[in-house]
């Protein structure tokens, strides 16, 4: 990353006011990745694709975030974050800048930190680093990303208080106010998680619970979900059903996560859990709080320095609403040829039984594939997906 420290005449030519300080920074950076990406069984009829894929291993960026020093450990902070399809160069959310991260805040050596605005909750901040998706991105995330293991979404007007660490332990708080007049709950966000570190040796755990709009209408206009945390829904081809996409008119999600890791010399080894719950009411379109559970594993070695392999497993069982099992066998190889720069290789197979709701006709049908939080979703029971591509980052 490139940092920048800003004169005040160049604050001034950014439109911004009052004074610079020496211990004031801003800094420019961003993230491209790009891909060949190979998957079949991704048309209704069968076919296979070839095509140009951008961010799997991370989303493609670039932002921009600041600290001013207050003193007595004291500083402000923000982040603005915009993602983008390098592909053809459009917006990752039509409409929105700044889609990924949008937040300012107070960060204090003695008593944490504190932000508002558009972030990620402390699930993703604090159990995602803890399994495979942390190191090969979206081939190695749980089928449909049912959990939001692949950060799908982020909130929306949230307060969030992350604390120092004490003896590697710390904790985080995350509260997103729905803003409707009269009707406190509707579309709230609310999530707690801690972790511990000590040596090779680290755990997370934590809950969210992320509330829809209660009026129907706000619902349909936004396509389902409504809510401050930004649903996490595959898209699915007309007459087959994502696996989670029917859930999209849910009352609420919860998600328990946790997650253990141990680094052992060139070897790195997690597991996680994970269970996600979409509950209906009477506009919902189904009756059954519909569950998944999700355990996943991940093993790492570290040929070189600038080599990495990894191999992941992730089981995703389905209850409730639909019963449906998604096994997904992950593979991946990375190696670094700077600090910014790496080639990668990823590929996964997933096996997929049971029934879904299809959100197109409400009715069960036979459970399709669909690979990670990709939204390519399989017209059999099967799906195989590889890419090699690029990733630099500035």
């Amino acid at each position: 990353m490139k940092r920048i420290a800003l004169s005040t005449l160049s604050l001034a030519l950014l439109g911004v006011t009052g004074m610079a300080h020496a211990q004031s920074s801003v800094t420019l950076y961003g993230l491209i990745d790009e891909s060949v990406q190979y998957v079949n069984n991704a048309t209704p009829h069968g076919g296979s694709v070839v095509q140009l894929f951008g961010g799997n291993l991370q989303g493609n960026r670039f932002g921009l975030k600041g600290t001013e020093d207050l003193g007595g450990g004291l500083k402000t902070i923000f982040q603005l974050e915009n993602g983008f399809n390098i592909n053809n160069g459009a917006l990752s959310s039509s409409g929105t800048i700044f889609n990924r991260q949008a937040y300012v805040g107070l960060a204090s050596d003695q008593f944490g930190t504190f932000t508002a605005g558009r972030q990620y909750d402390p699930l993703v901040d604090m159990i995602q680093p803890l399994t495979g998706d942390n190191y090969f991105g979206s081939t190695f995330a749980t089928p449909g990303d049912v959990d939001n293991n692949d950060n799908s979404f982020r909130v929306n007007n949230s307060l969030k208080y992350v604390s120092p660490v004490w003896s590697g332990f710390q904790v985080e708080g995350m509260y997103a106010l729905g803003g409707v007049a009269g009707s406190t709950g509707s579309g709230q966000t609310w999530a707690g998680a801690a972790t511990y570190a000590t040596g090779p040796f680290s755990v997370a755990a934590g809950y969210l619970h992320a509330s829809n709009a209660n009026s129907l209408a706000t619902r349909t206009a936004a396509g389902g979900w409504a809510g401050t945390a930004g649903g996490t829904f595959d898209t699915a081809f007309p007459g087959n059903a994502g696996i989670n996409a029917a859930y999209s008119f849910s009352k609420a999600i919860g998600i328990a996560s946790a997650a253990v890791q141990y680094v052992a010399g060139p070897f790195t080894a997690n597991l996680s859990y994970s269970n996600a719950q979409y509950k209906p009411d009477a506009q919902s379109g189904f009756e059954t709080t519909q569950k998944f559970n999700v355990g996943r594993a991940f093993l790492g070695y570290q040929i070189t320095p600038a080599a990495l392999l990894g191999l992941g497993y992730a089981y995703t069982r389905g209850t409730g609403d639909a019963t449906a099992t998604y096994n997904q066998v992950s593979l991946g190889a990375d190696y670094s040829l700077s600090k910014r720069t790496d080639f990668y290789a990823v590929g996964a197979w997933q096996h997929a039984s049971g029934e879904q709701r299809d959100p197109t006709t409400g009715g069960l049908v036979s459970a399709t594939a669909s690979i990670g939080s990709y939204g390519n979703q399989s017209s059999t029971d099967n799906q195989v997906m590889v890419s090699v591509g690029i990733r630099h980052k500035f």
